[in-house]
This record gives C-alpha cells, sequence and structure tokens, in this order.
C-alpha cells in the first residue's frame, strides 16, 4: 500500500484543543508523522491541501440506507458513496427498512454489504427498532441486537407511543449503554399534518403539524428518563419549546441529547409557499423563532449534535401534489456547507464547535471509539475547504436520489476528501 502525504493541512482537532498547520504522513492506514515540511517518501501520493481543514472523521448519525426493501430509492452501495462525497467516515442508518432491521440477521446483511462498499471506506453502525417491525406493539430483542453491533434503538418515523415500552427500552438503554432515539411526536396531535401549523399553513390551506406535539412527546419521555436512568436522544428537533425542555433536562443532569438537521437550522415554513415537495419534511420546516432557536441550542451547547435525516426518495415518489408527496430530502453532500454558510462564517459557531459536533458528541452518544489525529493513531479523517464557494447541482450528487431543496444554492465549505480503514479519496 502506498504512503499518502497531505502537504500544508490545517488541523483541528477539539478533543486535543488542537489547531495548527502542518503535514500529515499516513502509511498503512495509520498516521506515521505530524510535522513541518516532512521529507516526501519515494512511493507516497503528495496531496497538497493549501491550508484546508483537516479534521478527525466525520459521522452521521442519522442516515436512510433504504436497503433492504426500497432499493428504488436508493442502495447502500449508492448512499455510502453520498457519504464519502459529503465528507463523512461513518454512518449510523435508521430502521425504517423493509424488513425493519428488528433482527440480527439484517443487522450482519447491512454490514456486509456495507464492507463490499466504496473499498470499506465508510462505516456503518446500524440502529435497531425498539418495537418488532416497529409497530410500537412489542418490543425487540434488544440484548441479542446489542451484542449484533447494533449502537443504539428507534423506531425513527414512527414515534414509541407506548409509555410502558417506552420505560422498557429506556431500561434497557442503561444496561447496555445505547441511546434509545426518539422521534418526538404525539400523533395524536398531527393525523394528516404535512407542514408546520402556522399562518402560513392556514394561507396555504395545508393541513398542519403543532410544535406542541414534539415538546409533549419530549416532556413524557424526560420524565421517563429520570425515573428509569435511561439513555435518552431526541432526534432532529425542530422547536423552541423542545429544545427549552431538553436545555432544562441537561441542567438537572439527565442523559439527555439531541441533535439538529441543517434544514432545520437553514429553511423556515416560509419555503412551503413555493409547494415544491423537497421542503416536506417530518418534523416540518417550522417558523423563524425556531430556526433562531436551534441556533441558539447549537451556541450554548443544549444541541449536541448535527445530523442530516438523509432521507433518499426517488424523482416520481416527489413529482406529486404536496399532500401525497413523502416526506425527506437527502442531507449527506450539503451538511458540511450548510453548517459553514449558516453556522460558521455568521459566527454562531467556530469551526472546531462546528467539528465537535459531527465527531466527538455522535461517538459519545453511541458509544463509539475516540478517534484523535495522532502519531500512531488510525487515519480516520474528513478533509474540506471552508472559504471555498460553491453551487449546489443535483445532478452531480453521488446519492441514487436527488430530492434535496437546496439545488442551486451557493455554498461556503466544500468537502474535499475522506480518509479511513486505509482507503484515501481527495478531489
Amino acid at each position: 500500500m502506498k504512503s499518502t502525504l497531505l502537504r500544508n493541512a490545517r488541523i483541528i482537532d477539539p478533543a486535543q484543543k488542537l489547531d495548527t498547520n502542518a503535514d500529515i504522513l499516513i502509511d498503512n492506514g495509520i498516521i506515521k508523522r505530524i510535522g513541518k515540511d516532512i521529507e516526501e517518501p519515494g512511493s507516497a501520493e503528495v496531496y497538497d491541501l493549501n491550508g484546508a481543514v483537516v479534521a478527525p472523521g466525520f459521522i452521521d448519525m442519522h442516515v436512510h440506507l433504504r436497503e433492504p426493501g426500497y432499493e428504488h430509492k436508493a442502495t447502500i452501495a449508492s448512499e455510502l458513496a453520498s457519504a464519502a462525497a459529503g465528507g463523512f467516515v461513518g454512518v449510523a442508518c435508521m430502521p425504517n427498512t423493509n424488513p425493519a432491521i428488528d433482527d440480527s440477521s439484517i443487522v450482519r446483511y447491512i454490514k456486509e454489504q456495507a464492507a463490499k462498499a466504496m473499498n470499506g471506506m465508510i462505516d456503518v453502525y446500524p440502529i435497531a427498532a425498539v418495537t418488532k417491525n416497529r409497530e410500537g406493539k412489542q418490543i425487540t430483542e434488544m440484548a441479542e441486537l446489542s451484542d449484533a453491533g447494533v449502537v443504539g434503538f428507534s423506531d425513527d418515523g414512527s414515534p414509541v407511543e407506548n409509555t410502558q415500552i417506552m420505560r422498557i427500552a429506556l431500561e434497557y438503554s442503561k444496561m447496555f449503554n445505547k441511546p434509545i432515539i426518539q422521534h418526538a411526536e404525539d400523533k395524536s396531535l398531527t393525523h394528516g399534518g404535512v407542514m408546520n401549523e402556522s399562518f402560513v399553513s392556514t394561507t396555504l390551506g395545508l393541513p398542519g403539524i403543532p410544535t406542541i406535539a414534539e415538546a409533549l412527546m419530549i416532556q413524557r419521555d424526560i420524565m421517563l428518563t429520570l425515573y428509569s436512568g435511561g439513555k435518552y436522544h431526541v432526534a432532529h428537533l425542530s422547536t423552541q419549546a423542545g429544545l427549552e425542555l431538553i436545555r432544562e433536562a441537561k441542567k438537572n443532569g439527565l442523559p439527555v441529547t439531541c441533535e439538529v438537521t441543517p434544514h432545520h437550522f437553514t429553511l423556515t415554513d416560509e419555503e412551503v409557499r413555493s409547494f415544491d415537495t423537497n421542503t416536506k419534511m417530518h418534523p416540518p420546516l417550522r417558523s423563524r423563532e425556531d430556526v433562531d432557536a436551534m441556533k441558539e441550542g447549537l451556541q450554548d451547547g443544549t444541541i449536541d449534535v448535527i445530523a442530516t435525516d438523509h432521507a433518499p426518495h426517488s424523482y416520481d415518489e416527489k413529482e406529486v401534489e404536496y399532500l401525497y408527496a413523502p416526506f425527506g430530502i437527502v442531507g449527506l453532500e450539503t451538511a458540511i456547507g450548510l453548517s459553514i454558510t449558516e453556522l460558521v462564517k455568521p459566527g454562531v459557531l467556530t469551526l472546531s464547535q462546528m467539528i465537535e459536533k459531527f465527531t466527538v458528541h455522535p461517538r459519545r452518544i453511541m458509544d463509539l471509539p475516540h478517534i484523535s489525529i495522532k502519531e500512531g493513531e488510525k487515519a480516520c479523517l474528513t478533509i474540506f475547504n471552508p472559504d471555498e464557494e460553491w453551487t449546489v447541482d443535483i445532478k452531480k450528487f453521488k446519492s441514487k436520489s436527488k430530492n434535496s431543496p437546496f439545488h442551486g444554492r451557493k455554498l461556503f465549505g466544500k468537502p474535499l476528501g475522506v480518509v479511513n480503514n486505509g482507503v484515501v479519496m481527495i478531489g
């Protein structure tokens, strides 16, 4: 295997409080040397990064790979290519498959398929269902699934509504140190809703999804977490009310964490006026006040993680009336650009803080090994240029699906490559 020399890198590693300019020499997948003006080995592949950032490898802890069962939308291979193009070395995949990830055999299948894709470059961490077939009726074999290597449990897209089942799941989560990842929604308040309940929904004549539906479920779950001592994570947080509940729970020392998507800190429900079905997601785009609250939550540390909720849908599925289109957008290939444009450039987060929310925190929540940029450590790296401006072009996406509301948008922050598992992909 050839050596790789990364010249003129800006190395940012939040866990080490490291921000320095240096070269990085990688040999057989291991960081052999970090320093200034490293002498070039004869057989090395050399990349001059011109000051681009090299960070610990990014993880997206909320991705839908669609396989098995929905290969017309996406495949494991296509979406891992999308992950690499977006600057991610790892993804945690949700159980919204057919069959659902509720059995250890499906976990093995996903891992086997992932190992074949991208030369095994991208790490895949399956998240298993909390209940059989995500139906909310019977809890899965959580011990067996934990042994099979899942990193968490979720019925994502289908909230765990039964309070007793949620209590038991949280008790198991404490035992296995794996989070229960909740799609926080009181469905009795949201039936038929397609967008945020607001003045905009009234104007457009579209049925609304009220913010209180998210807050009520979070409030119940926090009480259960307090009672059980379990490990609770809120997926794709979208409301100021939900954020306040999480902030208070954290102040009280509860093991509660949360994530936000780039679309929920970028777009408001005003975007729905276009009737573009790529503005339809679940939870829906919220008000300007909610979007501002998401940025405040990221800034003060209440929100731990940036995750995409990458949800591929085929062209014909989205090319219907707004009421009938499926929820969700792809997000792997725009995540870094949106985060730098909306958070770093305006001063909401520093680059180091942004990197932390893609690296340190998701690894901590899912109890994954810590990654550092140090000599002797595995080379697990994300490379991006925070100052490069680029235009989103869905035709260039590696994802099998192209359902993004950001086509044509100019962003700062261009992913340049990833290094992981002895594989280098730059440029």
